[in-house]
């Protein structure tokens, strides 16, 4: 799978958990977010969601 953000590969590890995580926007649809990016934008979950 790809960041949804900075279009990095986001690293699997057992039965296909990703190293990051899912955001839902306004429409309820699910980005995905690596790690690197997750961190970044932790404390502000909109701003994550207007960088997709």
């Amino acid at each position: 799978m790809k960041c949804e953000i900075c279009k990095g590969k986001i690293e699997e590890i057992f039965l296909k958990k990703l190293i990051g995580t899912y955001v839902k926007d306004v429409n309820g649809k699910k980005h995905t977010v690596c790690f690197q990016c997750q961190s970044k934008f932790m404390n502000n979950k909109d701003e994550m969601v207007k960088q997709i």
